[in-house]
């Protein structure tokens, strides 16, 4: 079977229907905006920005969000009429395998496996951490780890990742309702947070608003693996800030972004999907970003970005230390924990929806996609991504991979962007309830600008994006391909094909 052979779309939508393996349809246009910011909105809002001002785009920094903002909006736009024109779970996965074929497919759905599981697993470690901190604040002291013999156990993730591992199993509607409760506190503290800060802001500290580019500081390997694919490639010395520090910038912080392809992978459990995809999906990306610049406008206020970088690890606690107000740095540890606690239990559910599209498919375990007959969920693939989650928090430096998370998202978002591209050339038929407008010019920029933006990740991020990519095409024919349904059903059609053949010859 050909490498690039693609799935119909309608054979997406009945594999959908099958008795036993599907998803129920409960979530409304606020279940779907909410979804977005609790994805979006979580500790990074308090700690990514201020790394970006303090060592790449200086007060800048806002610009670096608008920019990586854009990049999220004209791929959210792809995600969208895919969505639409295709309201089965899988997100990019599917929408890759209906336009450029099953290997390509594959490796999207590896991609968003590494996404969604490295992300679920970097921020359950995080939640680990500022659980610890609060109890610190209320004046209890624990250790975030424990000691088993010669293994270190991180507690606090393995507590939340089974918290919303249950509540996923429970049902997708439950679950929502909780994290819509979380999602609001945390807007409240966000909003609390960008008033009180507006206080401090003095207007020198925004000058200049692009600081000049200067060469960063640092020599060796360990610098050379540190620094963008990018300047690797050109020769380029390594340099902080000007406006190749705000690409960087932005690049960084569109870790603040991962999250909004998830809300695609919900497309078969929303009701009225052709209306309400496109609704939730860009009202939750419109308040995220209105939240964020608000942040990073007070951040950047009320303290130099100087002040910033002289700290090993700033963060928006940091500058409400620096003007003396160590009440706000409390509330921020609170609505850090708060904000993560939401961004855990959607990155599970969309890692287990993404497996369950490619175990329908046989490029994974057809066994694996049956779901409850009771609460219509995927019982077992929730479990299983659940514990593996829960064991690569709770036991591994999985943090050090942070970066993985932007680089798996960006892949996923250009081949998504180029596919709309080749889904309208293959099936002008289709009539999606949302289309990305000025025909390909939009797919197009959003594709070379996630591009642009993969090529200032770093060069030990692109090494182990590489490795990953490796040991998935190993599996992919090791397995996938031998078991895929469409390719069992191209086989069956040959050996009628043969067989008719055979009985020509026979009368003849």
């Amino acid at each position: 079977m050909s490498l690039f052979r693609t799935k119909p779309v309608e054979s997406f939508l009945a594999d959908a229907a099958e008795p036993g393996r599907q998803l129920k349809r409960s979530l409304n246009t606020w279940d779907l905006m909410i979804m977005g910011v609790a994805v979006a909105v979580g500790a990074g809002i308090f700690s990514v920005g201020a790394r970006a001002a303090a060592n790449f785009s200086g007060p800048a920094v806002t610009l670096s969000f608008v920019i990586a903002a854009l990049t999220c909006a004209m791929a959210i736009m792809c995600y969208a009429e895919f969505a639409t024109a295709i309201p089965v779970a899988g997100s990019a996965y599917v929408f890759s395998y209906a336009t450029m074929g099953e290997f390509i497919a594959w490796i999207i759905g590896w991609n968003l496996i590494l996404e969604l599981f490295t992300a679920a697993a970097v921020i359950a470690k995080y939640w680990g951490i500022y659980l610890t901190e609060v109890f610190q604040l209320m004046g209890v002291h624990l250790s975030p780890t424990i000691e088993l013999g010669i293994v270190t156990m991180s507690w606090g993730p393995l507590l939340i990742v089974a918290l919303f591992t249950i509540l996923l199993v429970m049902g997708t509607k439950l679950s929502a309702t909780v994290s819509n409760v979380f999602t609001v506190i945390k807007i409240a503290v966000v909003l609390f947070v960008i008033v009180v800060g507006f206080f401090y802001v003095k207007a020198e500290n925004y000058a200049p608003f692009i600081p000049e580019a200067v060469p960063a500081t640092g020599t060796g390997t360990t610098e050379v693996l540190k620094q963008s694919l990018f300047a690797f490639a050109t020769g380029a010395a390594p340099a902080q800030y000007g406006m190749m520090g705000v690409f960087a910038g932005a690049a960084l912080v569109f870790f603040a972004f991962v999250g909004f392809d998830v809300v695609a992978t919900s497309a078969e459990e929303v009701k009225n999907p052709s209306k309400t995809l496109p609704r939730g999906i860009f009202a939750g990306l419109a308040l995220t970003t209105l939240l964020y610049i608000g942040v990073s406008l007070a951040l950047t206020g009320m303290v130099s970005y100087k002040d910033l970088a002289a700290v090993d690890t700033p963060n928006l606690a940091t500058a409400f230390s620096l003007v003396g107000n160590e009440g706000a740095a409390s509330v921020i540890a609170v609505g850090s924990l708060i904000g993560l606690t939401t961004v855990v239990m959607v990155l599970l559910m969309g890692l287990s929806r993404v497996v369950l599209a490619m175990s329908r498919d046989g490029l994974l375990p057809y066994k694996l996609s049956k779901t409850s007959a009771m609460r219509s969920t995927p019982v077992r693939i929730q479990v299983i991504c659940g514990t593996l989650v829960a064991l690569a928090a709770g036991f591994t430096r999985v943090d050090v991979l942070e970066e993985m998370i932007n680089i798996g998202t960006l892949s996923a978002f250009v081949m998504v962007s180029l596919g709309i591209i080749v889904l309208r050339r293959k099936r002008p038929d289709l009539k999606p309830a949302f289309r990305v407008p000025f025909g390909p010019v939009i797919p197009i920029a959003s594709a070379l600008l996630c591009t642009y933006l993969m090529l200032n990740l770093a060069v030990e991020t692109w090494i182990y994006f590489v490795l990953w990519l490796i040991v998935g095409v190993v599996i992919y024919f090791a397995y996938g391909r031998k078991h895929s349904r469409l390719n069992e059903k191209f086989a069956k059609q040959m050996a009628i094909i043969d067989g008719n053949e055979n009985e020509l010859v026979d009368s003849k």
